[in-house]
């Protein structure tokens, strides 16, 4: 896809050039779509339904639980939380048996935060930046606090752009136990190079734990190609989960029977019917479980992560990228002389799948937009006007709209 050649058009010509070369214009129909005449820019905080959702969740309330009850526990719901793990395996450039999809994206950072500086015995800081979503630096300093480490938490320079080489300092310093940030970042969607910091902290002798809830299903992770240890994320934003639905956590295999889940819970015991009163951790990826799952949140992810894996993640970051430069361009154009910023990386290589505008009346504008306009953006606090672009439901026209 190539936006050079369209950039002398008039705007909404250029916009329905762009979307006659667009894979995933079709994918729109896939999704239930209440209101034909609403600009949802907020899917990288709530995706849209999946058509396909609907009669999962139907089939597991009526069939499932209606009709089969306890009897479907042997019928696949003691598995998928494993079989929806392999389903986003490819999504996240991970192997089948890696990942699992187990609690909250909170309780997972804890989970492996905790499990990654029990390994590094000696080592006495964690290290995170001022970027990260603030709910895992909170996450941080309890384990450091439990611990007994120190959290390092690295600055940005302009509140934009990752501390990537003032990372790697800390680092070089060899007390490092654990390095974990947010892949691509809340609020600015700058995007680290995972390979980069992976292999630096390594070096050093540190493990890697990355947060890709704003990156799994707009964003190419290649954990494994990166040597990654440990990644948590969420499956309600591009992986169109549904509202609160259970998150994934990723462990490297090598590392699944050697580190040890901090939260010893009945779903990851080695035999979980002797119900022994003492615990015996299984192998493997469900070693990191921890309670019973909620299955009908559970039943909800497949049809948004299936569609994901079936179009397949470059696709998706291909369009991604062109109509988040489409948006900057046109944001430049029309918003910069009204006294907007642009907040996000102009590089697209470091540029996750919304665009941020700052403002002074960004919240004013914000409520303006959605009550006026039928445009339904994000606010993110002081002065962040938020434009998430999901490519399996937003247009090049969306985007000039």
């Amino acid at each position: 896809m190539q936006l050079g050649p369209f950039f002398g058009l008039p705007g909404h010509e250029r916009a329905q050039q762009l979307d006659e070369r667009n894979p995933l214009l079709t994918q729109r129909g896939r999704f239930e779509i209440g209101d034909p005449e609403l600009l949802y820019l907020d899917g990288n905080s709530l995706g849209r339904l999946p058509s396909a959702a609907i009669a999962t969740i139907e089939h597991t309330t009526h069939h499932q639980w209606g009709e089969r009850l306890i009897r479907s526990w042997n019928e696949g719901w003691w598995e998928l939380q494993l079989r929806l793990g392999d389903l986003l395996a490819p999504v996240v450039g991970a192997r089948p048996g890696e990942v699992i999809v187990s609690e909250s994206t909170t309780t997972n950072l804890y989970k492996l935060a905790m499990a990654a500086v029990r390994a590094r015995p000696g080592r006495r800081l964690i290290v995170t930046d001022d970027l990260n979503f603030p709910t895992d630096n909170y996450v941080l300093a309890g384990v450091a606090e439990l611990l007994g480490c120190e959290v390092v938490t690295v600055a940005s320079a302009d509140g934009v752009h990752g501390p990537t080489e003032e990372i790697e300092e800390v680092l070089a310093g060899g007390e490092v136990a654990l390095l974990s940030l947010s892949h691509t970042c809340f609020k600015s969607g700058f995007t680290y190079d995972v390979g980069r910091l992976t292999a630096a902290a390594h070096e050093h002798g540190a493990l890697t734990l990355w947060d890709l809830s704003h990156s799994a299903g707009s964003v190419p992770v290649e954990l494994e190609a990166n040597g990654v240890d440990l990644a948590v994320g969420c499956t309600y934003k591009y992986l169109n989960g549904g509202p609160g639905s259970p998150a994934f956590l990723y462990v490297r295999e090598e590392l699944q029977d050697v580190l040890e889940n901090p939260i010893a819970g009945w779903w990851g015991h080695a035999d979980p019917f002797a119900f022994d009163l003492e615990f015996t951790p299984t192998t493997g990826i469900r070693r990191f479980h921890v309670g019973t799952m909620p299955t009908l949140s559970l039943a909800a992810i497949e049809a948004g992560a299936a569609q994901v894996a079936e179009v397949g993640i470059d696709t998706i970051r291909e369009v991604s990228v062109s109509l988040t430069e489409l948006m900057i361009a046109e944001a430049e154009q029309h918003l910069t002389p009204l006294g907007f910023t642009l907040r996000s990386p102009r590089d697209a290589a470091q540029r996750g799948s919304h665009v941020s505008l700052s403002h002074p009346d960004a919240w004013p504008i914000t409520r303006a937009l959605i009550e006026d306009a039928k445009v339904l953006p994000d606010f993110r606090a002081p002065d962040s006007l938020r434009l998430g672009i999901a490519p399996l439901y937003i247009s090049h026209v969306d985007v000039h709209t």
